[in-house]
């Protein structure tokens, strides 16, 4: 018998997908044991064929308008349209998503990519969206704040040393140049949150299946930006210490499911060097790990700041080159069945 997609709960709105609201986690509790009762909805330990959901930093910073980095894309609402089809997306395949993953941004007033952290010579610091290369530093544009040197217990000259061999690394490993994001996704603050039309999707599926959904959390660490969910951009210092880990626990225990399904914000950030990262170690393990892969194209947009950045072509081009790997680009809107690879 052919598998049919499930419909959506009666209490979901699109119309709330872009506001921020408490969900009600007992109301929904009670909905979701009821939904499984009703439609026959197995405890996810049962599935056979075992398929993750990887959901890249759904979080209110990056997807409710007016916050901090809302993704707009370029039709100005990306990132609310995306959550919305992630949301029905999770509601209709609920019985054969085993696992949520969600990853979770989460920073610190004084990093490396926030203004505070930098000055020019006349004590000056950058202004939002401002590229620091390595050619500036060596130029003496700019410079590590003392003042923050000072608060996280690092020397003046070998803030400078380091200032230089970071935006070096970036350049070597063909990486974004320093950028200087707003101050976002603050840990503690309402923007860290996960959207709370995702997060009761998450409970409602945790519940309804007995699943526990694995926060990843990122973006902790003072000196380098952290766009991949598997590891940060640069992961040693000038003198070849280490300041930073991979995240092999995660990429071990993707290895176990059937399916690995992506979303998230930004396409061109945090989502394309996530999949650059799981590319990257998938290959050097087994090429055919790839096939395993579905990127979820209408559920992720591209940083896009009207006249100043748009990063979608580099986005675009990202996926298209994934998909030559062997990994699937695929739209949320289809029938799950239908996609290559999917034994349900």
């Amino acid at each position: 018998m052919a598998r049919k997609e499930l419909p959506i709960p009666g209490y979901y709105s699109e119309d709330k997908v872009g506001e921020v609201w408490k969900v009600d986690y007992e109301q929904r509790a009670n909905d979701a044991l009821a939904w499984a009762n009703n439609y026959n909805i197995k405890p996810s330990s049962e599935d056979k064929f075992k398929i993750c959901i990887l959901a890249v930093d759904v979080q209110n910073t990056f997807c409710i308008p007016g916050f901090e980095l809302f993704v707009g894309g370029r039709s100005g609402i990306g990132a609310v349209e995306d959550t919305n089809r992630l949301c029905s997306f999770i509601y209709r395949n609920l019985d054969q998503i085993t696992e949520i993953i969600p990853t979770m941004d989460t920073h610190h007033p004084l990093q490396i990519f926030h203004s505070i952290f930098l000055l020019n010579d006349k004590g000056e610091h950058p202004k939002p969206y401002t590229l620091v290369t390595s050619e500036d530093v060596e130029k003496g544009l700019w410079r590590i704040n003392d003042k923050v040197c000072k608060n996280i217990s690092v020397e003046a000259d070998d803030a400078e040393n380091y200032l230089l061999h970071y935006t070096q690394k970036l350049k070597e490993g063909n990486k974004y140049s320093l950028t200087i994001w707003p101050y976002h996704a603050m840990l503690g603050g309402i923007g860290n949150a996960l959207v709370p039309a995702l997060d009761e999707a998450i409970f409602f599926h945790s519940i309804a299946r007995y699943s526990q959904p694995d926060f990843q959390v990122k973006g902790n660490n003072p000196f380098t930006e952290h766009y991949s969910i598997f590891g940060p951009e640069v992961r040693e210092g000038s003198k070849g210490n280490k300041i930073a880990d991979k995240n092999t626990s995660l990429l071990e225990k993707l290895l176990g499911f059937d399916a690995i399904i992506i979303a998230g914000q930004a396409k061109s950030h945090c989502v394309a060097w996530t999949i650059d990262d799981l590319l990257n170690d998938f290959l050097l393990r087994e090429k055919h790990l790839t096939s395993k892969v579905y990127l979820l194209e209408d559920c992720t947009s591209a940083v896009v700041v009207p006249g100043v950045i748009d990063y979608t072509d580099e986005a675009n081009k990202s996926f298209q080159k994934f998909a030559d790997a062997g990994m699937h680009i695929v739209k949320s809107t289809d029938s799950i069945k239908s996609w290559p690879g999917m034994n349900l």
